[in-house]
């Protein structure tokens, strides 16, 4: 009884085994998308993961290594206004923020374009925070001529591009808006003392744009020598000394992440940084922006530590049993607001 069986299925055409197969595989793909479900239900979607499938993204050479990212245009929708530009860390490249570009676009593909930098990648992070500025403020009014329907800029930056971004964007500030606004001391745009400085803060330009969003992730924005500011020396003045003294190994980017640079008898550049100095409106220019977010890593980041990365003294940090999640983003702990000081602290 099986042989004869066994031989009527070896009869079976190939139209019927063709059937048999795309009926299995509808029912592979169907017990997908249930476990798909199951998951998702499981495992809700955060809002920042709120992505659009659907969108379209298109991916356009700007330079010899950048590309601009942004949503593909259906019929007479208006192009985005919203400049983003995203700057990779030491030994990086515009490659570095490919995915995350894609991903942003998708999710405000109506609003921006997204500029992935490569005037500094590779051994060019070498050349230290000055010459990378001036070369990334270059490329963006670069990248501006070639959009001119844009009417705002925010910056995304990762690591020593963090402190890069911070020098361009105090190249590209106009300082003639701020001056008209609040008088040539420009005192009073920087304690908030009253409402009609505000308004007239707001009115400043990043290279002719209204800044929006200034954000770094593990950004040393204090530098990285001594007190523990790179947990890979595990806090040992001996290593912490050796890596200050071996500086040099990173060029002149090195020299300024350790404060061992004293140009003319100038003060670390790192330090000039901290204040609105002779060359560069440093403060006004960060200031300038509407949001101003430093991501740090609470640990294990052995290069950059939670204290330098967010701007804070040791004695500063919460402890690790006393940080709380945040409701909307679970994966961000220990949110802290800023407060409005005075410009003399």
């Amino acid at each position: 009884m099986g042989s004869s069986e066994m031989g009527k299925d070896s009869n079976f055409t190939d139209e019927e085994r063709k059937s048999e197969m795309d009926i299995i595989e509808k029912n592979e793909n169907s017990n997908k998308k249930t476990r798909r479900r199951k998951r998702s239900s499981i495992f809700p979607r955060f809002a920042c993961m709120r992505l659009d499938d659907e969108v379209s993204v298109v991916e356009t050479p700007s330079g010899e290594c950048s590309f601009d990212v942004e949503a593909s245009q259906n019929g007479h929708a208006p192009p985005p206004p919203h400049l983003v530009v995203m700057v990779n860390g030491l030994i990086g490249s515009a490659d570095d923020w490919k995915y995350a570009a894609k991903q942003f676009v998708k999710a405000y593909s109506r609003d921006v374009i997204v500029h992935c930098s490569d005037s500094n990648c590779s051994t060019l992070t070498f050349d230290g925070v000055d010459i990378m500025g001036t070369r990334l403020a270059e490329e963006v009014l670069s990248v501006i001529k070639q959009h001119p329907h844009l009417q705002k800029i925010s910056f995304v930056c990762h690591s020593l591009g963090g402190l890069v971004s911070r020098y361009a964007i105090a190249k590209l500030y106009e300082q003639g808006s701020a001056r008209r606004a609040c008088g040539e001391e420009m005192e009073c745009s920087l304690n908030g003392s009253t409402n009609l400085c505000v308004e007239e803060v707001s009115k400043r330009k990043i290279a002719g744009l209204e800044p929006m969003n200034f954000i770094t992730c593990a950004t040393p924005h204090l530098g990285c020598r001594g007190h523990k500011q790179a947990p890979a020396f595990c806090g040992l003045y001996t290593l912490e000394k050796v890596a200050s003294s071996s500086s040099w190994l990173l060029g002149r980017s090195g020299r300024h992440l350790f404060l061992k640079d004293c140009d003319e008898g100038k003060p670390p550049l790192l330090l000039r940084m901290a204040s609105d100095s002779e060359d560069l409106p440093f403060i006004s220019a960060l200031q300038s922006f509407k949001r101003r977010v430093a991501y740090a890593n609470t640990s294990f980041d052995y290069l950059v530590g939670w204290s330098t990365s967010s701007l804070r003294r040791r004695n500063e940090l919460s402890k690790c049993r006393n940080l709380k999640k945040g409701d909307k983003y679970p994966h961000i702990v220990n949110v802290d607001e800023a407060t409005s000081v005075a410009s003399h602290n």
